[in-house]
């Protein structure tokens, strides 16, 4: 099941996304891949990293509009992974014991089909389906 699987990135959440994105980028050297506003959402999403999405895992910032700070126990959010099949990796990941507290189906305010498997520690894996 695992062999067509591939990290895609991780997500935190910041207080002031120009900031974030200016000390990813200019600091660290990494490029901005993305950025989308999600008004609806009140949600920015931008999406940094050394090479191209399609073959490099990124970071995923997120910033909520109402949210000015974080405490560091709360910013970081998940990491994601790729799946071929998502109701099949759910299925298989619930029959082997594991909590699914986010069902397959269409990221909120977004088309996206997403799922969330929780690690043993309560961690969350974000999976997205991609064919």
């Amino acid at each position: 099941m695992t062999a067509q699987w591939r990290m895609l990135h991780t997500m935190i959440r910041v207080g002031d996304l120009d900031r974030s994105i200016d000390f990813y980028t200019r600091l660290l050297g990494m490029k901005l891949l993305r950025r989308k506003d999600y008004p609806d959402g009140r949600f920015t999403l931008a999406f940094v990293g050394y090479g191209d999405e399609i073959d490099h895992t990124v970071i995923e910032l997120t910033h909520n509009w109402d949210t000015q700070a974080y405490d560091l126990g709360t910013g970081f959010g998940h990491i994601a992974l790729a799946v071929p099949d998502i109701r099949a990796a759910c299925d298989g990941l619930a029959a082997a014991g594991a909590k699914i507290p986010r069902p397959p189906g269409p990221m909120k305010h977004g088309s996206t089909i997403i799922a969330f498997v929780e690690d043993p520690d309560g961690y969350r894996i974000e999976l997205i389906e991609q064919a």
